[in-house]
């Protein structure tokens, strides 16, 4: 029997022809993809970092108290555009209002900065609020920086009216834009449960403005001296995680008979320069009760900070320093969250005004 005949393979690198020219064939098709995918990645990556540090533009309506704050607002950022109302009134008192060049500001991002200092202009800042939404815009954020119902949190005899609910209710009903539910900023709100009182068709942004107060206690000349005193446990559960860094007073109230006098609970406040810290000041009892019994055991000095300064029936004047040099407060810190009372107060000592815009024009890039 013949032999078979077997043709011998040709090697290259030790490799048969056929696998040797597969292997090449991979490598130079790697070869070329690696610089591509490394391409990719550094784009994706550039990509990533770039749009970490864009910001959306925001088109920023306001109303007329609020104008002075938007404007500083829209001064913080190049991509904050002002927008302005038409605010008229017919002749019967209702309001007739004009947004003009309603189609510029389609597919934009914008926001309005309301002031619902009284229930008189609630109802034409609420007109624009449900009207803008429907302007086929991206999305829509409604600041409040102070929500005025929010001391009417609860019901303590049958028949009262909870107006903090009501309010939220409203604000929950706000037609949805085309980016989806309303935002809704509002900063130090009175009772943190509040939060839970809005719809699942708004989502609400809550801002403090401690941060604020912090960076001003850190600039005194006696910083280091300083205490934080808490009028009640309300004010004590609401603020003392943020301000934990500093020695803490607590007062608190109790009841004597008809009358609730303030007394000190715990902490020394002796030879400290003690700053009084609340959500808010309306006639200002309970802080100058609080000075008192702080004076009494032996503070150097006692200023006082509220995020929203409402004085109600100019209320503010009995913490004026007076000619004679006696004084209540060695300083008074408030945000402008209520733009009436910051323009009387401006410039009266001992009040200083801490400015949230910077807050807000942060809380519109979200």
């Amino acid at each position: 029997m013949g032999e078979v005949s077997r043709a011998t393979p040709t090697l290259v690198n030790g490799l048969p022809h056929e696998t040797a020219k597969a292997v090449h064939s991979t490598r130079s098709s790697l070869s070329i993809a690696s610089p591509m995918a490394s391409s990719v990645n550094s784009l994706s990556m550039s990509t990533g970092e770039g749009l970490s540090s864009l910001k959306k533009s925001v088109s920023l309506f306001y109303c007329a108290e609020t104008e002075e704050l938007a404007r500083s607002v829209a001064a913080q950022s190049d991509t904050i555009e002002l927008k302005a109302i038409n605010w008229r009134t017919f002749a019967d008192g209702f309001p007739n209002l004009f947004v003009p060049n309603a189609h510029g500001i389609r597919s934009q991002h914008v926001a309005f900065l309301a002031s619902f200092s009284s229930p008189a202009v609630i109802f034409e800042q609420l007109s624009v609020i449900y009207a803008l939404p429907r302007m086929f815009i991206s999305s829509f954020t409604l600041v409040l920086p102070f929500f005025p119902t929010g001391t009417f949190e609860r019901m303590e005899d049958e028949g009262d009216i909870a107006t903090a609910f009501t309010l939220a209710r409203i604000l929950s009903n706000i037609p949805i834009s085309r980016g989806g539910p309303t935002s809704l900023v509002i900063f130090d709100i009175h009772a943190l449960q509040e939060r839970f009182y809005f719809g699942d068709s708004v989502l609400p942004c809550f801002e403090s403005g401690i941060p604020l107060l912090k960076q001003r206690l850190h600039q005194l000349p006696d910083a280091a001296n300083v205490s934080i005193a808490f009028p009640d446990e309300g004010a004590w559960k609401r603020f003392y995680k943020q301000l934990q860094h500093f020695p803490t007073i607590i007062c608190t109230k109790v009841r004597e008979g008809d009358k609730r006098i303030v007394r000190l609970k715990e902490g020394q406040a002796s030879g400290r320069h003690v700053v009084i810290v609340d959500d808010l000041v309306q006639s200002g009892g309970t802080l100058i009760e609080c000075q008192k019994v702080l004076q009494a055991h032996g503070a150097a000095k006692v200023s006082a900070y509220a995020t929203h300064g409402v004085f109600p029936k100019k209320s503010w004047e009995k913490f004026l320093h007076e000619d004679t040099g006696e004084q209540l407060f060695s300083y008074f810190w408030i945000t402008d969250s209520c733009p009436l009372t910051v323009k009387e107060v401006r410039g009266k000592s001992p009040f200083e005004i801490l400015s949230l815009a910077a807050s807000i024009a942060a809380a519109l890039h979200i």
